[in-house]
């Protein structure tokens, strides 16, 4: 006998925030043209379902455009999938709102080359669009390798990398990944013109050369300098333009839920990596984070420090536990955490 299933789950999506969705298990052909029309029969009675729930917007997207956006200059306004923003001098945040992961990455530019740090979802074509902002060499160095920022490393010739067994791993590329960023409620809008969902696959690339902390990258009158800040991934960096006073965070800060409770995450690495962000602050002007937002004050950073600190401390609860994760919320900033929290030394920030 055929059977339907219809179950209510609470689940979580990849950054962390809560949704209910509707399984279906074990649907035959003729029982989902029954379904089908029962659909069309509610619609046709001007009352919600279910049944439309992928026809709608996802719930993160009704929030964009994000207000904050308004106060920077953008650029290449013709673009579909890229918002282009210049948000410092020879500085553009190239950021990928049509999809969930919110993914910025940076082009710096100086007068011999340009640095692109991170190179986002592999989604867009982001070698013609950066061939728009400069016509200078270009160098890829990654905030770190987590597929939604290394998708179109594959279209650049010179990319640095941290010599870590994660970094080697993840230069394999990978379909797993890149496909679940295509699933249900991860997009919002069309997706590129001529884009092959179902070939979609974070290419492998190359590393021509491998780098480490303090590692400084002349662009021509401007340097940008590697700063290793382990937790989020072992491979994990921040850059700072300490001319300019830019302090580009990748992984480590940006204001959304900061993962720390998948397999390659460090608790103790990141408390310290935070800790190593703000002695940097009072060189820093504006701090260059890697999704949602790219702009944001240096104060941000002892904030964080604070926050993630008490939770180390165990002065804060989870505001919700899923199996081994755990939600924290403290002030604005949110975490997603290994459950139980692993034991960290407050004082010296070490297991």
């Amino acid at each position: 006998m055929m059977w339907l299933e219809m179950t209510m789950v609470d689940e979580y999506d990849k950054r962390g925030n809560s949704r209910l969705m509707m399984r279906i298990f074990g649907i035959p052909t003729f029982a989902l043209s029954i379904l089908c029309a029962l659909c069309v029969s509610v619609v046709s009675l001007g009352l919600s379902s279910d049944c439309l729930a992928q026809e709608e917007k996802p719930e993160w997207c009704k929030a964009l455009p994000r207000p904050e956006y308004k106060a920077l200059q953008r650029v290449l306004p013709d673009e579909t999938w890229f918002e282009v923003y210049k948000v410092a001098p020879a500085t553009f945040a190239i950021y990928e709102p049509h999809q969930f992961e919110e993914t910025i990455s940076y082009l710096i530019v100086g007068t011999k080359q340009a640095l692109l740090f991170d190179t986002g979802m592999g989604i867009g074509n982001l070698k013609a669009l950066v061939a728009r902002l400069t016509s200078k060499p270009i160098v890829v160095l990654n905030s770190h390798t987590h597929n939604d920022h290394v998708g179109d490393n594959w279209q650049f010739a010179y990319i640095f990398g941290m010599d870590t067994a994660f970094t080697r791993q993840n230069a394999k590329g990978s379909r797993t990944d890149a496909q679940a960023e295509l699933s249900e409620g991860q997009v919002c809008g069309d997706l590129p013109k001529g884009f092959n969902a179902e070939k979609y696959v974070t290419k492998p690339w190359k590393i021509e050369l491998f780098v480490h902390d303090g590692f400084k990258v002349n662009l021509g009158h401007r340097t940008v300098e590697i700063i290793a800040t382990p937790g989020h991934t072992p491979d994990a960096i921040s850059l700072i333009d300490r001319e300019n006073g830019l302090l580009f965070t990748g992984d480590t800060y940006y204001p959304a839920p900061i993962w720390l409770y998948r397999p390659e995450t460090n608790l103790a690495a990141y408390v310290a990596s935070v800790k190593k962000l703000v002695a940097l602050a009072p060189q820093v002007k504006v701090v260059l984070g890697a999704h949602n937002i790219p702009v944001a004050d240096p104060a941000v950073l002892a904030k964080l420090q604070a926050a993630i600190q008490t939770i180390v401390d165990g002065k804060a609860k989870p505001a919700s536990v899923n199996g081994e994760e755990a939600a924290y919320q403290v002030g604005d900033f949110s975490f997603r955490m290994h459950n139980p929290l692993p034991a960290v030394n407050s004082t010296t920030g070490k297991p």
